[in-house]
């Protein structure tokens, strides 16, 4: 994504007597520092008196580590006293705002920091989700159309590109891309090979960095229009190793065109998982539901929406998580890759990945076959109803050497098993129910088969929150009244669906429930542990 907007001068300094003052916000390991060494060293070797602060983040992605600088206005003649520089950004008085993150660059906007007469804002249009995004049951993640609106209304001048996509097309980090995209504004009075002699006075990784300095310099120049040719943007250039979108198979060419945009990565997700028979299986279930959608919406007025839908979560729910997926993920060369990179790792570097995994019961008894896994399960009933904790097997293995590698590769050539195992037999059983009351429900409404497509939202993650979710969907379908009105049926299939993706504890669904006179979910038995109190002081309490 990339949108600019022009700047209203040419001339975009500050009065003579007024130094330069810069905001830097990134996140951990981006180069905010070097960034914030870089402008002084620069403005030093072109004679300006510079200075730069910091002020660390604090815990993971909840803020951004913030780098302050100042750069006095004119060069000093040989002799002439030191200015006195600030040391702390003050509100409304900030030049230029530069952030690796596009929600950085709102927090510091909803701050205070930056103003509508006087700051030019540089902000990245990528996002790493905050820990409130990513805990969220359903769709927790910002519009980022409006943070870039809001940012846009309250800057004078704002740029938007996106820093990492920048950066890992030129093989650099974001400090490098955000070199540039200062220089490339023209707040500073420092020619374009000063800039660059910096990065090669660094000494480290000049040529990449010196081909996103490049790419960021264009991106942010006044003179660049939004869509302008060889502007860098998210799409502009893939990241180093990424291979080139496939070709649409010939077994999807009988779909409509927004289908098939969908089922070039289901299918190869699906294909992935396990193997071509059961991408066959995968393309059969689409198929039905395409039937349904034509016969509920023979002039396709919805643009094929519904099997669309369906196509997208069918495949999220076909490929689940088990401990075989898991372990050819934590295994895969892909993610040995992504590490290195994200660590800055060399090519020569030693690289150490340990991985802490703690499967239960329900993990291994999911490959076994039905009859082995019921045995399983029932073993560990009696145990927990002796008030004995969950089974649990805590394991520590060391991706990078060979013994932990190969228990990984064994863990993930299981495969073959899954087709047989109890996990597999469920999860089929289960897609095969929100199949048919998608067709059942397409005969009478196309909103309704919709609505009931979309409750597969409710199935993700893994554990007991795959389970409750399954349990969510299971009840709606199970107590969805047939004599009840389509549009009526509609807006309690959304509400149940939004209630339960409301809170975990499932409160808000169980009241949507009542409030509709459908049945709440039955309470589940929970064991009593009664202890002795010489038990608790043996153990410390």
């Amino acid at each position: 994504m990339t949108t600019a907007t022009t700047f209203a001068s040419a001339s975009v300094a500050p009065s003579v007597r007024r130094p330069f003052t810069i905001l830097i916000a990134a996140l951990g390991g981006e180069g905010g520092g070097v960034l914030a060494e870089w402008l002084v060293e620069l403005a030093n070797r072109c004679g300006y008196p510079a200075q730069s602060t910091s002020i660390p983040g604090v815990a993971q992605r909840t803020g951004a580590t913030t780098y302050y600088v100042e750069i006095h206005p004119e060069p000093l003649p040989a002799g002439a006293p030191h200015p006195v520089l600030g040391l702390a950004p003050t509100p409304g008085r900030i030049d230029l705002f530069i952030a690796s993150e596009l929600l950085e660059a709102a927090r510091h906007v909803h701050s205070g920091m930056i103003s509508a007469e006087r700051t030019l804002v540089v902000a990245s249009s990528s996002r790493s989700l905050t820990t409130t995004e990513r805990i969220s049951l359903g769709d927790g993640r910002l519009d980022s159309t409006q943070l870039i609106d809001f940012i846009r209304r309250f800057s004078r001048d704002c740029v938007v590109f996106d820093i990492a996509a920048t950066a890992r097309s030129a093989g650099t980090v974001p400090s490098a891309t955000m070199f540039g995209a200062i220089g490339g504004t023209g707040l500073l009075p420092f020619a374009r090979t000063d800039w660059e002699e910096v990065i090669r006075a660094s000494g480290k990784g000049v040529d990449a960095s010196l081909r996103g300095f490049a790419l960021a310099w264009q991106a942010s120049a006044p003179e660049r229009t939004s869509g302008a040719a060889g502007a860098p943007d998210s799409g502009s250039a893939p990241a180093p190793g990424t291979a080139p979108p496939a070709a649409a198979p010939a077994a999807i060419a009988g779909f409509p065109d927004p289908v098939q945009d969908m089922l070039v990565p289901g299918l190869a997700r699906v294909e992935h998982f396990q193997d071509k028979a059961y991408g066959r299986l995968y393309l059969e279930r689409v198929r039905r539901i395409h039937a349904a959608e034509c016969r509920a919406d023979p002039e396709a007025r919805h643009g094929f929406a519904l099997t669309r839908e369906f196509a997208r979560y069918l495949a999220l729910w076909m490929a689940f998580d088990d401990v075989v997926r898991v372990a050819e993920l934590k295994c895969s060369a892909r993610r040995f890759e992504r590490v290195r990179r994200e660590t800055g790792a060399r090519p020569d570097d030693l690289l150490r990945i340990v991985d802490f995994l703690k499967p239960g019961i329900a993990e291994i008894a999911g490959l076994l076959p039905p009859a082995l896994e019921r045995r399983l399960k029932r073993f560990e009933a009696r145990r927990r109803a002796a008030g004995k904790p969950a089974l649990e097997f805590a394991l520590k293995l060391d991706a990078t050497s060979l013994r932990g590698f190969l228990a990984l590769r064994t863990l993930a050539a299981l495969r073959g098993l899954r087709r047989h195992g109890a996990r597999f037999a469920h999860e089929q059983a289960m897609i095969e129910r929100w199949i048919g009351a998608i067709e059942h429900a397409a005969v009478e409404d196309w909103a309704l088969a919709n609505e009931l497509t979309l409750c597969a939202r409710l199935i993700k993650g893994y554990g007991s929150t795959n389970e409750r979710g399954k349990e969510n969907l299971l009840h709606i379908l199970d107590h969805l009244p047939a004599g009840m009105a389509a549009d009526e049926r509609l807006a309690l299939v959304r509400g149940a669906r939004e209630a339960a993706l409301a809170d975990e504890e499932g409160r808000e669904f169980d009241r949507v429930l009542r409030d509709s006179g459908l049945p709440a979910r039955p309470p589940k038995a929970q064991p009593l542990r009664f202890v002795r109190r010489s038990e608790l002081g043996r153990g410390g309490a």
